[in-house]
């Protein structure tokens, strides 16, 4: 092992036992390959069953940028435009405004559709059916924006299963189906799924709340919210996921988007009120120690992940940890500052 790797162990070591975090899974890329993939501690508090690199976790909004993909992909095809209003594509979509008719694919994408956020995602009551989706959509026409489309940023999980419709719709299979097709396979993410009962057993880690941290009553998984949420991958297979988008959409010959596509997704679109830094597509762009950084986090019920590229150095950053305490955002700051002064 280098140098370096045994540098990020030791850093993600001590994260683990000042925190008492109960797992905690990471992998670094750089130049087109794995330099370093860990777990550490154990799937599940009480069960002494030890973390390994290929253990699935739930990757919360780390799902977005995926979402992304798949619609760039279909504008690459000239399937739809990012102008494109969603309502003219997705008919059973409303709001309580009249102005959501105004909304487009872009600004879902950048988070300035003026859409609220989801209020419940009814972990502990989920649905599974492929029509779950769509009633989401529909159920919708009560919840009135916050702010005209286009006039403010307000990050927005419903937009984001809104365009799970739209993918499907345009595509003419289901969300899940699309993206497991179009992305996943063809990245070599064999054990990646939008769908967790597909997780097999042997694979699955377990959420864990509270501090101290305890076994989540509920794992966080509901097919009306798999556009914006429901990730389930490996810090392993993610590091495919990275090394594609580092070399601008391709991995080992398969091409997943066009070079220019990624003008659009990591060209700031809006900037964030009070904060440095903006959104592109999805992305969440800035820059670090002089380091241009482009990046997203996931949190819910039970999990903690991150992913950071730092798209000049070729460097790509994952974490993913089964309890909801863990700073995934600031343990890959940490890990980009060890590796850039390496």
């Amino acid at each position: 092992m280098s140098d370096l790797a045994d540098r990020i162990r030791s850093y993600l070591t001590e994260a683990v036992r000042s925190a008492i975090i109960p797992g905690l899974a990471a992998a670094v890329v750089r130049d087109g390959r794995a330099i370093c993939i860990e777990a550490l501690g154990v799937r599940r508090v009480g069960a002494d069953e030890h973390l390994a690199p290929g253990h699935v976790f739930h990757f919360a909004s780390v799902s977005k940028p995926f979402v992304a993909t798949a619609i760039m992909q279909l504008v690459e095809r000239q399937d739809m435009g990012l102008d494109d209003r969603v309502a003219e594509i997705l008919p059973y979509f409303r709001l309580a405004d009249d102005d959501y008719r105004k909304i487009t694919i872009r600004q879902m994408l950048d988070h300035t559709s003026g859409m609220p956020d989801v209020e419940d995602y009814e972990w502990h009551n989920p649905q599974f059916d492929e029509g779950a989706a769509e009633r989401y959509v529909r159920s919708m026409a009560c919840r009135s924006l916050l702010s005209a489309p286009g006039s403010n940023r307000q990050y927005s999980n419903l937009a984001f299963d809104t365009l799970g419709g739209v993918i499907a719709k345009v595509s003419g299979v289901s969300f899940e189906e699309y993206i497991q097709s179009n992305i996943l396979q063809p990245l070599g993410m064999e054990d990646s799924t939008f769908m967790y009962p597909e997780v097999a057993e042997t694979l699955r880690t377990t959420g864990h709340v509270g501090d101290p941290a305890r076994v989540s009553e509920v794992y966080p998984y509901n097919r009306r919210h798999a556009p914006s949420s429901t990730l389930n991958a490996s810090v392993a297979e993610m590091t495919h996921w990275m090394i594609a988008n580092l070399n601008r959409g391709t991995l080992n010959g398969h091409r997943i988007l066009r070079e220019e596509s990624y003008g659009f997704l990591w060209t700031p679109s809006t900037p964030i009120p009070g904060e440095e830094g903006a959104v592109g597509l999805s992305w969440f762009l800035g820059e670090h120690a002089g380091t241009r950084i482009v990046a997203h986090g996931g949190g819910d019920t039970g999990f903690r992940s991150h992913i950071l590229l730092a798209p000049d150095l070729s460097l790509g950053i994952v974490l993913a940890s089964n309890w909801e305490g863990t700073d995934a955002g600031a343990l890959s700051i940490g890990l980009l500052d060890l590796v850039i002064n390496a």
